[in-house]
């Protein structure tokens, strides 16, 4: 509804004032007036006649002028029909996520409005999940609206021959979220990002790379209930039970990738990330992880989309199909630079050290990774666990 009254009015802010009105108003009347019939029809009514209300009381001409279009526009707009769900459209769904992900918005900006008006979050909720206070994300959003209505972005999926470059945005920003919150115990922003996800394959079903996107998450999302135990604590791979891992995310997961299999194109990054993890996925036990064909799809991987951190993950596949000392030697060629402040380089310089039982050197790159990790992060106690064992 939101989506839909962005569209006929162009004004975000009425938009989003129309549909709250219009569910205080449902949430007074219905239990005192009985269910309607169809609770869409009547909330998509409601918040069109405020719009209508709003719009008809600005007295400036410039409104007066917008007025018009707008209003011949909603005199149009028909109301969904009985059992036709919310009335909002593909289209819509499409539009709104494309405009919160435009590239002219700040990068920050796209995922606090992304998490507000698609997925719903209230401001405090995004706020939490991002360590900030509920005023500083009300101002972020504030800018990014404001940047939106000065800069004239348009509220549209963007034309043919600059789709795939902005669909690489909308999954760069999807995956962030997910991100995000699936290095917590508290893993909501990570549910958010699946179900967005979902979202995006059903309004896009022949794009490989969003099925890609999907499938990655779902494969990740399978492990959800078995990467922290009881007290909260982080449990590698390794350690985890994968009896537990959720079946039925693992075969979501295995349905895309099979999907893009067919296409004939060649696979993107989030495809063969989504091939890394299905090979974790399918294994029965860690030792049978099948890392030669891990490390194949990570030199894939890193031609497609060169960066350090996929260089990293390379070098810990090498280090675990041809040795522990074949992975140092692989980090150590790394450069140092490029990884500056990343906890995980020196985390992976100790798990290897320490499985090859040299334990004064991986204690002191434990120590190295529980300097950079970000305060309240699981994984400081996680590298504190590990140097205590090795003390």
């Amino acid at each position: 509804m939101v989506a839909s009254l962005i569209r006929i009015t162009g004004d975000w802010d009425l938009a989003e004032d129309c549909v709250q009105d219009a569910v205080e108003r449902a949430l007074v009347n219905w239990p005192r007036d009985g269910m309607p019939r169809t609770p869409a029809a009547w909330l998509t009514t409601v918040a069109r006649n405020r719009a209508l209300d709003v719009l008809r009381r600005r007295q400036t001409e410039r409104a007066k002028l917008q007025e018009r279009a707008v209003l011949d526009e909603l005199a149009r707009h028909d109301l969904p029909r009985p059992g036709s769900g919310y009335g909002l459209g593909a289209d819509d769904r499409l539009r709104l996520i494309f405009t919160c992900c435009h590239p002219a918005l700040p990068l920050d900006g796209q995922v606090a409005l992304t998490l507000k008006t698609v997925a719903g979050l209230s401001t405090a909720e995004i706020a939490q999940a991002f360590l900030v206070s509920e005023p500083t994300m009300s101002q972020r959003l504030l800018r990014t609206r404001r940047k939106i209505a000065h800069a004239g972005i348009p509220y549209r999926v963007p034309p043919d021959e600059l789709l795939a470059e902005r669909t690489s945005g909308v999954l760069a920003v999807l995956y962030l979220i997910f991100n995000q919150g699936y290095g917590r115990p508290d893993d909501h922003l990570a549910v958010e990002a699946l179900r967005l996800a979902r979202l995006l394959v059903e309004l896009m079903p022949d794009d490989d790379e969003v099925r890609g996107l999907l499938a990655l998450v779902a494969f990740q999302m399978s492990r959800r209930s078995t990467r922290f135990d009881t007290d909260g604590e982080l449990v590698p791979i390794e350690d985890q039970d994968r009896g537990r891992w959720d079946a039925a995310l693992v075969d979501e997961g295995r349905t895309h990738l099979s999907r893009t299999a067919h296409s004939g194109r060649p696979p993107g990054p989030y495809r063969l990330q989504a091939h890394i993890a299905a090979c974790h996925a399918a294994a029965p036990a860690a030792e049978a992880t099948p890392w030669d064909t891990i490390v194949i799809l990570y030199d894939a991987l890193l031609a497609a989309q060169p960066s350090p951190v996929i260089a990293l993950n390379r070098a810990i596949a090498i280090g675990f199909r041809d040795g522990y000392e074949a992975g140092l030697s692989e980090l150590a060629a790394l450069d140092p630079q490029a990884l500056a402040g990343y906890y995980l380089l020196p985390a992976a310089r100790a798990d290897f050290l320490r499985r090859l039982g040299r334990g004064d050197e991986a204690r002191r790159a434990y120590l190295a990774a529980l300097e950079l990790v970000p305060s309240g992060r699981p994984e400081q106690r996680f590298l504190r666990r590990r140097i205590a064992e090795l003390s």
